[in-house]
């Protein structure tokens, strides 16, 4: 069957896929082959991974050499794993039907897909068979609907709302009886009330449900339209901040998720990664250690050291396999380009400064063709045939490669990794004395290090070896635990050929923003994959701990749960006596000790965790980080988590809020986020401006929204004791839609330019921030004060109201618009009095909203038909009616402004303080501690105990294709189509208690 053209949508399981150069990938392929003679194409992962170097796709060894007419007549089978959303594994296996292969087994990796959005590049043409479509492709299965985050804000408004609702319920049944009781015992007296003797089953209930429908508007409706109208404004703000660009890279920050803004400036926990957040992750080789010899110690460069390029003149046999190491056993792909330059292709920025620093040094990876690696030393070309590739993974902390000599016939494996990972496998024998202190030294100078090293291995050592690679590489259950046991048993006996150092600069600002936020009282944890030397003198270079004596820290270590409840008690202990001391007090655990605690003694590493502003956390996994963000998120913290890397993700996306950096390592973070900055410097600008903007704006548009809701039900309800208590509303349905939608909503959005402090200021005195940590400004004692407001004004206007019409005899439209006029006149001098600066907007907002209210309302009384005819111009002539106006506005404003005064005046808070500053132009040199609410914990840490774990044995399965979880694309000329490429797309409380897990 010839290639048919067909859309995206119409692919099927099994299909064979051809591409062009430059086309989308329409779903998930196994590359099956390519215009490139070794079996080759690259392809760009950005939409999936956000990371732009191409990567390198091979086909199968199965398929190498077919041609054109071949691919086009090939027949198998594909067992493959149920669709999921890693796209960074696939373990699947491929059997070709004869005559291609004699149904011969071929495992496959990720490196053999090409998954759907990526991009062809640099490659003529390429085909795949289409083994997942639709919503089973990995970005498929990745389209899942985030959970929803819940600010504490938004937590404490449904709470106020509950309360409300209680009180409406209430009030409602205590209305609606007197109502039925004055019914039954007055209201039969009058004449003109003209009640039946006997009415319907029902009468009991019409008066509670019009009390109920007068009280409907005690709770605001439009407040959840209103927060998410200001916050969407919030999130705007952040992408339009002209300081927040990375003038670097140009990238600005942006807000993905507009619903949590006002929980920045509550934030009481930062955890943050170390490599490429804190530091810049540009990789600097900068010293190394060759057989016990020091490189680069007196100038800071190995590469400009005499000794280094002495040997590497004369061919120093250990210098030589050093740099041989250092060039080839990486993932580097050599691209020479039109100057003849030859430029790496790196997907990590270790790997990319050891090949550029082995170049350097004249070892040059020149040329990989197929399995082939050619390498220039000296004038000399040298040639080495890959066999095998052991990749990294976080638990074997190692690389290695296997590859053959092309002069002499000797395989040899290479490796590089983290010095735990490679110095316990050295032969016995081998002095490492001098090696372990290299890595020390080099840590404490803050510089990464990795250990290299290598193995001659013996043919049939080799083959039999490869046996069992090959075994553990075609198996579709725990493929990556099997590989992982079958390199133990090569990696082994190393000569351990020295130690290399990269140094990782700290990004601008970094000391300064972690200053900054400390004093604003948010506590830091660092959790980083790196060593603990090398963690702690980064932290100490960029103010996340202080050096001694100011600063202490503690160290949790262990292997075993004895020797982690021992440290760990100590810990505790010593936190305990020093918590009530002024010292910066820290503790530092890495990965081996944390899985321990987690487990067996949470409790007390709870404690451990209110107790410690500051904790490093080394060598910890993806999956330990977002344990810790959820553990304080247990304790009810406010957690911010900030990264860059893929392997940040599960943390930044278990926070309540999640910050990516847009870095070197790709977009997966930015995008996984709720907010996506530029560099770490900008956290600052984004907590303390506005986070703290957010919360003060919105802590007062929930309450002011609140008020005006319950101002008009108060008169209501007062209305409803001088006409019988039957649940006549004084206001008809026009005045109400408009008085919610038109008069009173304006001017409290325009609260989104508020500020009650400059930005500088703000900056400049960053521990006011404590007020909405703790928050001051939204809370059941400030609700209670804007509840009382509320009910005084209702008083205000209703008594003054009644007085100043009811006994005139005016008419009822005439006391309802006297009573809503009195309504907007107050609101407005509210709106005013709260708001700290003004502007041109918000002026035009309360004035002119006034303005516009008499102006509506003057066209509605021209309208003979509209009910209100002429009635707004009988009481703009009046007199009575602006005295009426006057009385309202000096009653109801006259006791607010006298408690604001006396409390600015006599008892005055940091922030008034600083009010008062900006207003004289004077400068605020301190303003003192501002001491935060204290954390409590549930009850007691009892005494630390030790639970044995249970013994787990290992269990063997059988390959995927019996196993349910496994899928078989059949594929071949029996598949309904074949493809090239459409451009379509497939549519595609405040209580700090703790929870003891």
């Amino acid at each position: 069957m010839g290639a048919v053209q067909i859309q995206a949508q119409d692919i099927h399981v099994g299909n064979i896929v051809w591409l062009r150069e430059n086309d989308e990938v329409p779903c998930d392929l196994v590359l099956i082959g390519t215009s490139d003679t070794q079996g080759l194409c690259y392809v760009e992962t950005a939409a999936l991974d956000g990371e732009t170097d191409l990567k390198t796709r091979v086909i199968p060894s199965a398929c190498m050499g077919m041609d054109f007419e071949l691919l086009h007549k090939i027949k198998g089978v594909i067992e493959c794993p149920n669709p999921d959303k890693d796209i960074r594994r696939f373990d699947a296996n491929l059997r070709l039907f004869p005559p291609f292969i004699d149904n011969d087994l071929c495992p496959l990796t990720i490196k053999n897909t090409l998954l759907q959005s990526c991009y062809l590049r640099n490659t003529e043409w390429a085909c795949g068979v289409a083994v997942y479509t639709g919503n089973e492709t990995k970005l498929g299965m990745s389209r899942g609907i985030p959970e929803p985050k819940l600010t504490a804000m938004d937590a404490m408004i449904d709470k106020l709302t509950g309360a409300i609702f209680v009180f409406q319920i209430v009030v409602v049944m205590v209305l609606g009886i007197a109502g039925n009781v004055w019914k039954d015992t007055e209201a039969r007296k009058q004449w003109y009330v003209l009640y039946p003797i006997e009415g319907p089953w029902y009468e009991l209930l019409v008066i509670p449900l019009r009390f109920e429908l007068l009280c409907s508007i005690m709770i605001p409706i439009s407040i959840k339209v209103s927060l998410d109208l200001v916050k969407s404004l919030y999130a705007k703000f952040i992408d339009w901040d002209s300081e927040m660009i990375d003038q670097d890279t140009g990238i600005p920050s942006h807000a993905t998720n507009t619903a949590i803004s006002e929980d920045l400036g509550q934030v009481e926990y930062i955890l943050t990664d170390k490599t490429g957040t804190l530091t810049e992750n540009r990789m600097i080789f900068r010293r190394c250690c060759i057989s016990g010899i020091f490189y680069g110690n007196e100038s800071g460069d190995a590469l400009k050291d005499v000794k280094l390029l002495n040997a590497v003149a004369g061919s120093s046999p250990d210098v030589v396999r050093f740099l041989t190491v250092m060039a080839i056993c990486n993932t580097v792909i050599p691209i020479k380009s039109k100057t003849g330059a030859i430029l790496y292709k790196a997907q990590s920025q270790d790997e990319d400064a050891l090949v550029n620093a082995a170049a350097r040094l004249h070892m040059v990876y020149v040329n990989k063709n197929a399995n082939i690696l050619e390498i220039r030393f000296n004038g000399s070309v040298i040639q080495y045939e890959v066999l095998e590739t052991l990749e990294f993974t976080s638990d074997r902390k190692r690389m290695s490669v296997v590859v053959k000599d092309c002069q002499n016939g000797k395989i040899v494996l290479l490796s590089k990794g983290a010095d735990e990972a490679i110095l316990p496998y050295a032969y016995a024998g081998q002095q490492t004395r001098a090696l372990v202190e290299a890595v020390e030294q080099y840590a404490q100078l803050g510089l990464r290090t990795l250990c290299l090293a290598w193995r001659e291995l013996k043919e049939d050592e080799y083959q039999e070896w490869s046996l069992m690679f090959k075994e553990a590489s075609s198996t579709l259950v725990d493929r990556e635990w099997r590989i992982a046991e079958v390199c133990q048993r090569l990696e082994h006996d190393f000569e351990v050929l020295g130690v290399t150092a990269i140094e990782d600069r700290l990004q601008d600002g970094v000391p300064e923003t972690i200053e900054t936020l400390r004093k604003a009282g948010i506590n830091f944890w660092m959790l980083t994959g790196d060593k603990q030397n090398t963690a702690i003198q980064i932290a100490l270079s960029c103010n996340f701990i202080s050096p001694e004596p100011k600063g202490q820290l503690l160290l949790i270590d262990g292997k075993t749960e004895g020797e982690v409840c021992r440290s760990l008690e100590r810990v505790l202990l010593t936190m305990r006596i020093t918590s009530s001391e002024p010292k910066d007090v820290a503790f530092v655990v890495d990965g081996w000790a944390l899985e321990i605690a987690l487990k067996h003694y949470r409790k007390a590493f709870t404690e451990l965790a209110i107790l410690s502003r500051t904790a490093i956390c080394c060598r910890v996994t993806p999956s330990q980080k977002a344990q810790l963000v959820e553990l304080l998120k247990s304790c009810d913290y406010r957690t911010l988590a900030i990264g860059d890397g893929g392997n940040d993700v599960r943390m930044i996306q278990q926070a309540d809020i999640g910050v990516g950096i847009s870095g070197r390592e790709g977009l997966q973070a930015a995008r996984a986020a709720d907010y996506s900055i530029g560099k770490f410097r900008f956290l600052k600008r984004l907590i303390l401006v506005h986070g703290r903007y957010s919360y003060n704006r919105t802590a007062f548009l929930s309450q002011y929204s609140f008020y005006k809701s319950l101002v008009i039900c108060f008169i209501q309800i007062f209305f409803s004791f001088i006409s019988g208590v039957s649940g006549t509303s004084l206001f008809n349905s026009v005045s109400l839609m408009a008085y919610n939608v038109f008069y009173t909503s304006v001017p409290v959005l325009v609260s989104v330019l508020d500020k009650d402090l400059s930005e500088g200021t703000v900056m400049q005195h960053p521990q006011i921030l404590v007020y909405c940590q703790a928050g001051r400004l939204l809370n059941p004692s400030t609700f209670a004060g804007w509840f009382g407001r509320s009910l005084f004004h209702a008083i205000v206007v209703f008594v003054i109201t009644i007085h100043a019409y009811a006994f005139e005899k005016s008419e009822m439209e005439e006391l309802s618009m006297v009573a809503l006029s009195g309504c907007i006149w107050l609101q407005a001098f509210v709106v005013a009095l709260e708001t700290n600066s003004f502007t041109i907007l918000q002026h035009l907002a309360i004035w002119g909203n006034l303005v516009a209210f008499y102006v509506i309302n003057w066209v509605f009384s021209a309208i003979p038909s509209s009910g209100m005819y002429t009635i707004m111009f009988r009481l703009c002539r009046q007199p009575s009616y602006w005295i009426t106006m006057f009385l309202i506005v000096a009653a109801g404003m006259g006791p607010v402004l006298a408690l604001k005064y006396f409390r600015y005046t006599y008892r005055p808070s940091k922030i008034n303080a600083l009010q008062q500053a900006e207003r004289m132009g004077g400068p605020i040199l301190s303003l003192g501690n501002i001491e935060p609410q204290p954390r409590l914990m549930e009850k007691e840490v009892s005494p630390l105990s030790i639970t044995q774990p249970k013994n787990r044995n290992p269990v063997y399965e059988p390959l995927l294709s019996d196993s349910p979880n496994s899928t078989r694309r059949s594929f071949g000329s029996g598949a309904p189509f074949d493809f090239f490429q459409s451009q379509s797309r497939l549519s595609s409380s405040y209580s700090r208690n703790c929870k003891d897990n």
